[in-house]
């Protein structure tokens, strides 16, 4: 509620800078914020047109850009380092603008860029993964319609129309408005999450790589009665399966498992205004599932404690404590020599790792993973505030050029990678200013999220060995997992969705209290605190979105449950 507080009185205070302003909204009368800023944003095109001679301004153009700051232990400054220097330099050479990197703390990104649209410091280019974060604030007129501004300047955008392509620039258009409020990202693969459990604590127990939950059940509970053996001194530090805050995200394969695998295009979408799949039908009994395990001593008993950002469970991970654990597909491997699975070895040997298994199977006894198309990653969108709309769409062409793509994913050979024998592209452990702040430094690469090389016979020589010091075999495997058995998601073209306007935080917020009450009540409790818990989200907006939702589905759809 503290949250949904706040954003409405930065929601407010924006509102009140918007009309305050006049240099953006006085050139229209008897219109929406929204379509001045479209106005604004059309007539700003149309004057920078004459400004390109051979790609270039005549006068040097400044913008900023946001940029994660992930807080990495040894990492670099995400503001100042080789990469950024090499695009500063590049966009300047190119383009004649000036870059500046603006940090935003990646664990409270969506809270950080509200804070910075109500105050109008916004960078102007802008990444977020809430995209009713980017229309609450589009409502108010404090975001440009990029859908002028790429008719405008298409001819100066091949980069980035051959990367991204209609289906991502165009994937949030509304259709009947006409409006583009953000381009999507593109996934370079559709890897999203996995299992990993402790190779070294099965091979000692001498059991194997679970194939089925039933399986998976018995190795924690194995993980827990033979604490003694496998911790030593330690052993009251034992958690068998690790699940954070965030219990949507890091249950999602054990969620994803209890649902119908025949679930219709229509009911998904209804109910999947929360990414974390809260309403979905089955995601009771998962939790139901959780909960048992948790009363059973087979999970993390403070998981609750801990928020975004903290480094917590990754330090027990590293330190040798945690059995198993559901995390993005390349979780333990990533960050190089502070990766987990390399502080792992350090401190107990190389026998100790973590490997991905493959478990959770649903009705069908399907290992059935939800991911995204090649959209659904960050949403890159320009605010009221961005006077270099052109220099900003060059940007984003600049960074989407196969060779530049390449460059800050693989860096340099001989210091952050080495050509091996085959061919493939071997990332090498950096030190210094090289470090890469996230993986195939995709911080930089926003309209790319995963590794693509210029060729892409390459990119899939290479895949497995683009997290050193982790061994190849071990990321082949969790490629392999990541890569069977998907259900890509369908984009659902309806109009905007007014329940949902102003919602995103609100009810994440409300999600986490659902989930984390849910999973630490007392198993004849559960039934009375889960309904309860989700009757609250329901009552606060959620109720209201799905209704919505259905509506427009049908109005555009019929009686058809499918997009097609």
């Amino acid at each position: 509620m503290k949250k949904k507080i706040v954003s409405i009185i930065l929601a407010c205070s924006m509102l009140a800078s918007l009309t305050a302003c006049g240099s953006k909204s006085s050139e229209t009368t008897g219109t929406d914020a929204g379509a001045a800023q479209t106005t604004t944003g059309t007539e700003t095109a149309a004057s920078g047109t004459s400004e390109l001679v051979d790609g270039k301004f005549a006068e040097t153009k400044h913008i900023t850009v946001e940029v994660y700051d992930r807080g990495n232990d040894g990492g670099t400054d995400p503001t100042n380092n080789m990469y950024t220097d090499y695009i500063k330099k590049g966009m300047l050479e190119d383009h004649n603008v000036e870059v500046e990197f603006v940090a935003v703390p990646r664990w409270t990104e969506t809270e950080e860029i509200n804070n910075l649209l109500a105050s109008g410091g916004a960078p102007d280019i802008c990444l977020t993964y809430s995209y009713p974060t980017i229309q609450t604030y589009a409502n108010m007129g404090g975001v440009l319609d990029m859908k002028p501004l790429l008719d405008q300047y298409s001819g100066e955008l091949t980069n980035l129309q051959n990367w991204l392509g209609d289906t991502n620039i165009y994937w949030d258009l509304d259709d009947e408005k006409g409006t583009l409020w953000a381009i999507e990202g593109k996934r370079a693969n559709s890897r999203r999450i996995l299992t990993f459990m402790r190779k070294d604590w099965l091979d000692t127990l001498g059991l194997e790589e679970p194939k089925t939950q039933e399986e998976f059940y018995n190795a924690i509970c194995a993980f827990r009665d033979n604490a003694d053996k496998l911790l030593g001194a330690d052993a009251d530090k034992m958690v068998p399966f690790s699940v954070s805050y965030d219990v949507g995200w890091r249950a999602a394969l054990l969620i994803e498992s209890q649902m119908d695998p025949d679930i219709t295009d229509k009911e998904f979408y209804i109910n999947g205004f929360d990414d974390r799949k809260l309403t979905q039908n089955g995601t009771k009994e998962a939790m139901r599932i959780l909960n048992k395990w948790y009363n059973e001593g087979l999970l993390w008993n403070d998981f609750a404690l801990y928020t975004a950002g903290d480094s917590t469970e990754d330090d027990m991970m590293k330190a040798g404590y945690v059995g198993a654990f559901q995390h993005n597909w390349d979780y333990p491997f990533r960050n190089g020599e502070d990766s987990i699975q390399a502080n792992l070895q350090r401190l107990i040997g190389p026998e100790a790792k973590y490997v991905a298994v493959d478990c959770f199977e649903n009705s069908k006894g399907e290992t059935l993973k939800y991911v995204d198309s090649t959209a659904g990653d960050r949403k890159i969108f320009f605010p009221s505030t961005n006077d270099e709309p052109l220099a900003s769409l060059l940007y984003l062409d600049w960074i989407s050029q196969p060779e530049h793509i390449q460059y800050l994913q693989i860096g340099d050979e001989g210091v952050t990678h080495k050509t091996l024998d085959d061919g493939a592209i071997e990332v090498m452990a950096a030190t210094g200013d090289p470090i890469m702040n996230s993986g195939n430094n995709i911080d930089y690469t926003i309209t790319c999220n995963g590794l693509n090389l210029v060729d892409s016979n390459l990119t899939k020589l290479s895949a497995a060995h683009s997290y050193a010091p982790a061994d190849a075999a071990d990321v082949q495997q969790a490629i392999d997992y990541a890569d069977t058995c998907n259900k890509v998601a369908k984009n659902v073209k309806v109009p905007e969705i007014k329940a949902e306007d102003g919602m995103g935080e609100a009810l994440s917020s409300k999600r986490d209290v659902v989930y984390d009450t849910a999973l630490v009540a007392k198993p004849d409790q559960f039934d009375a605190v889960w309904d309860e818990a989700i009757a609250d989200y329901l009552a606060s907006g959620g109720q209201a979105i799905m209704d919505e939702r259905k509506a427009a589905f049908e109005a555009k759809y019929g009686s058809s449950t499918s997009v097609e």
